[in-house]
Parts: structure tokens; sequence; C-alpha cells
């Protein structure tokens, strides 16, 4: 028999829904700002998955950047995004899934609650950071889908106008900007959709206002705004393997016994240090991740 009384245990705590409101409201009303200084966020799950490192300075994060359709130097996208439109925003989830559906992002804030992650990062440049993340696990907005049995790999596509990103005419790679995963990769609970930062909403050099974050895998690897996620059953090309396959693989893992062909990958210096420290086998992921590529070849499958 129906009944009108709704389950304690499915409804939201007041907490959290004021929470989300608030950021919403400030993710709505601050889009202008955000490239300066942020809205503030509040109420954050912490998440155990967080390293204890310390964190590498919020500046040095945000005027050091890859961001080739605002420049390619790495000082360029701090002063060239700031006029960045990032709303309204939309993202469209399509290809081997059973709900295809083009989301606000909103529609994708109200999708799981938002928490703060602490990351290694390691770029194939040779550098690295400490980041203080916030989102959640792609693979609630995957599940959302409901992927069909022939989907085997996730491709992601960036924003791209010429109009707002003029310097990406001289980027010296292909844009849109493309990416890719496998679906094991994707649906693994350390891949996230990142909606913010050190306690704000991301900025617009650094991907604002989602963007993909892969923590044992180099950075290129962690697209920056989305607007498109589709499921597919071959692998997908990617920005940089279209680029320069010989120097950029798909898989693209942190290991510091393949090198890259300009220059090893046995060392790196975090943003803000001087000394040079050992780079870890996935970047220190590796009890969680190494299992996903169990038996595979990781000299051929870079």
């Amino acid at each position: 028999m129906w009944s009108s009384e709704i389950p304690t245990s499915e409804i939201t705590p007041k907490s959290l829904y004021l929470n989300r409101r608030r950021f919403l409201t400030a993710l709505s009303g601050l889009a202008a700002v955000r490239a300066a200084f942020g809205a503030k966020l509040t109420g954050l799950v912490k998440s155990p998955y967080s390293t204890s490192e310390p964190q590498t300075p919020f500046n040095d994060v945000t005027h050091y950047n890859n961001f080739y359709e605002f420049g390619t130097e790495k000082t360029q996208p701090a002063e060239l995004a700031k006029n960045f439109r990032t709303q309204p925003w939309k993202v469209s989830v399509e290809g081997e899934v059973t709900n295809k559906r083009v989301y606000s992002l909103d529609e994708i804030l109200k999708l799981a609650p938002l928490e703060e992650r602490i990351y290694r990062h390691r770029c194939v440049e040779g550098w690295s950071i400490v980041v203080p993340w916030v989102g959640f696990p792609l693979n609630v907005l995957l599940r959302q889908a409901q992927p069909l049995a022939k989907a085997r790999f996730v491709a992601f596509e960036s924003y791209y106008d010429t109009r707002q990103m003029p310097q990406g005419r001289y980027a010296g790679i292909p844009l849109p900007y493309i990416e890719g995963l496998r679906l094991d990769e994707a649906m693994h609970p350390l891949t996230i959709l990142a909606v913010g930062m050190y306690g704000e909403t991301l900025p617009n050099q650094d991907g604002a206002p989602i963007r993909l974050v892969v923590p044992w895998k180099y950075g290129f690897k962690s697209i920056k705004s989305i607007v498109k996620i589709r499921l597919v059953s071959e692998q997908p090309a990617t920005t940089w393997n279209i680029a320069n396959a010989h120097e950029y693989g798909f898989y693209s893992n942190v290991n510091p016994e393949v090198d890259h062909p300009r220059w090893s990958q046995a060392t790196e210096r975090r943003l803000g240090e001087f000394f040079k420290r050992k780079t870890l086998m996935f970047n220190g992921y590796g009890k969680e991740v190494a299992p996903l590529y169990a038996g595979m070849d990781l000299r051929k499958y870079y």
C-alpha cells in the first residue's frame, strides 16, 4: 500500500541542503569574479583519499598553468582567462549509454555531495603540485548515464571558442582539446570531476567551471572546462596523442621507469621547492590503481 511518509533515511539533511544551496548561489552569482577571487565553499566532506603532504601554495597553482587555449606560456592563462564566460554551462553525456542527456552545471552539482580531496599531481614536463580539489567521483555521473555493454572507453571534450580564446590559434595542437580514459579508469573512485580547489570555485585558468582530475596520470590527462562526455566502444583519439604519439601515449600513467623521449621521468620538482624528489610509480597511488594494469606491458602501453 502506498504511503505518503518518506523514510528518514531518504531525507536530505538540512545542513547538506543549505550548503548545496549556498554553493549554487555562489557559483552563479560570482562567476564574473571567479578568476580573480573565487567563491568560498563551505560544508565540504573530507575525503579519506587525501594525502597528508603539504599543499602547494594557491598562487603557484593558479599562476603556473598549462591551458593552451589561453596561451602556451605558463603565466598567460592567469591573465588571458580572466574574462572567460563560464555561465551558463552545459555538459552533454552521450554515446553508448541508456540515458543520453545534456546537463546544466547546477544539475550535475545535485548528483552527489561535494568532497575535498588533496591529491598529488605530476606534470609530464617534470614539475609536481599538491592540490586540495573540490568535487565528486566521475562514476556518479557515469552510473546516472547507464553505460551499455559495448561501452569500453570514455571520451572527453573541452570548450573552445576562438572569440574567447584567440590564443588557441597559436597553440600548435588541434582544438578543441580532447582526452580519454578506459571505462574502468573512469569508474575508479580516485577519478573525480572537480568544480573547486582550495575551498573556492575553480579559477578560470585552472579549468572552470568543471574539469577532470586523474591523480595517477600525467597532468595533461586531466582535461579542463569539459562540455562533452561520450562513452564509446573503441579507444578514442586524444589531443596529445594526435599531435605527437611518440611522446604522449594514451595511458600516460606516471612511471619513473619510462622516460619521455626528451627528458627523464625519474625525478620531479615540486612547485615552490628547490630540490628534486623521486617520482613515485602511479604518482604514489599504486596501491589503489595498479590492479587496473595487471599483466600489461607499461613500456608498450605508456
